[in-house]
């Protein structure tokens, strides 16, 4: 874990090192965890991202804002940021989330990054807050068009891989894990011109094939 290398790339060294190591405490770890802090982490990044889309795009509707603060604030725009800074090499993670891949998985990633923020506004208020998430989320607000729509993931990737001439991914069911009242879908996604083969989870097909597009999305962005 390093917490150091962290602290450095979110700009920010905190003064109580307590509260940046309960953002990075997932739930199957034990208590205290990140639960709560994501939960504030959600609102302040709400709350930045629509100062800098209102400041920026003065032309825009209130509708139009808060489609492009979707888009911005989002599990795979998270993801995509999470992985940038490596946030899964210092998350603590009970046995079967490391065993089972947890420190790479979207959802865990992007509520990580979530409590991360709130964790920064806990130790030092909303100013320093609002200038981690404006430095991290610098280059996705330089992507923003707002003439285009939001894609999901699916989409995104397929208009990728067309753009560039390579056939479409291929998704399959692995495994579905669980009760039938409470089951888990993982589903596989494969670009084989690219070697790409990328596991998603979900409460149900679709979500588990959106969450394997947006590793595989991510790791073309790496490329």
């Amino acid at each position: 874990m390093s917490v150091e290398r962290l602290q450095r790339d979110l700009g920010h060294a905190f003064a109580d090192p307590a509260l940046l190591l309960e953002a990075l405490t997932h739930r199957s770890f034990g208590q205290p965890n990140n639960e709560r802090f994501e939960f504030l982490g959600d609102s302040i990044l709400n709350c930045v991202t629509s100062i800098a889309l209102f400041e920026r795009f003065a032309a825009l509707r209130e509708g139009e804002l808060s489609r492009v603060r979707a888009s911005l604030v989002r599990q795979d725009a998270l993801y995509r940021i999470a992985l940038e800074l490596n946030l899964g090499d210092c998350l603590r993670l009970g046995e079967g989330e490391l065993k089972s891949g947890g420190a790479r998985r979207p959802s865990i990633l992007a509520d990580a990054l979530e409590a991360v923020f709130a964790a920064v506004f806990l130790d030092a208020g909303f100013g320093v807050a609002k200038d981690v998430i404006d430095r991290l989320y610098a280059p996705l607000l330089a992507e923003v068009d707002p003439r285009k729509p939001s894609k999901d993931p699916k989409t995104a990737l397929q208009e990728w891989l067309q753009g560039r001439k390579i056939a479409l991914p291929a998704y399959s069911m692995v495994q579905v894990l669980g009760e039938a009242h409470a089951q888990e879908f993982e589903v596989a996604c494969v670009v084989e011109k690219l070697g790409i083969r990328t596991l998603g989870r979900g409460p149900s097909r679709r979500i588990a094939e959106q969450q394997s597009a947006e590793l595989a999305l991510a790791q073309l962005r790496k490329k």
